[in-house]
């Protein structure tokens, strides 16, 4: 897994549930830029979403499971482990961690729409490349946001984009915008739990062990929010 040379798609959110629309975001951006793997950082919490209706890390990291079977996508806790509360943090702890790995930071336009408000965002950019998965109805704030702005210096078509990440020297990766589409897929963790507000009560018996750390979750209650996945 630690292979030199692997580049790996980090996805970030509180699966709140997961669902088929992570899960399809996922492999369309691995087939698209080219990645071996994709992990999802399962949040521990989010400092810009309230905590009423979040379900427990353990639940939330076993829906994740379920729908990354049998796919190139690891869905880990690791900031539990790492210590870390920001975004910007995470990554940097991730490079330190996994030197022989490349990584690539996912997100949709709804989040580059605030990107100017995440901890040391330029910092993120700096870190690894970006490659934002364009949503319906966000395209315009994203496009006109204040990071976009700063970013649009560096955006690139996928193709120079998969080309620039073949590099081996330091600067490969970063920084490095792209900006993918493809049809839109209307499934949301809001509506599901709309629909089973208790959805996360099949998963209460569950033993969970990080299936990138291997560590086990625990279910004791959260002491503070990390990782927003992030801010």
């Amino acid at each position: 897994m630690n292979r030199a040379g692997r580049t790996v798609g980090l996805l970030g959110g509180s699966f709140n549930p997961a669902h088929g629309g992570h899960r399809r975001i996922s492999l369309f951006a691995r087939d698209a830029l080219g990645l071996d793997e994709v992990w999802w950082l399962v949040s521990p919490g989010n400092v810009l979403k309230p905590a009423a209706g979040m379900a427990p890390l353990p639940a939330r990291l076993a829906s994740a499971r379920r729908q990354a079977r049998r796919a190139p996508i690891r869905p880990t806790t690791i900031e539990t482990q790492l210590g870390t509360r920001y975004t910007v943090d995470t990554l940097r702890a991730l490079v330190r961690r996994y030197p022989k790995l490349r990584f690539v930071w996912l997100m949709g336009t709804d989040n580059l729409a605030q990107f100017h408000r995440w901890k040391s965002w330029r910092t993120i950019a700096h870190t690894m490349p970006i490659a934002v998965i364009a949503r319906p109805g966000y395209d315009d704030g994203a496009l006109a946001s204040p990071a976009m702005a700063w970013l649009r210096r560096f955006r690139q078509r996928p193709g120079r984009f998969i080309t620039r990440m073949g590099g081996h020297s330091a600067s490969w990766s970063a920084p490095a915008l792209v900006i993918l589409r493809f049809d839109p897929d209307p499934r949301s963790a809001t509506t599901l739990r709309a629909a089973d507000p208790q959805w996360y009560t099949q998963f209460a018996a569950a033993t969970q062990r990080d299936p990138l750390t291997h560590h086990l979750i625990s279910h004791r209650p959260l002491q503070s929010p990390t990782g927003e996945s992030g801010r």
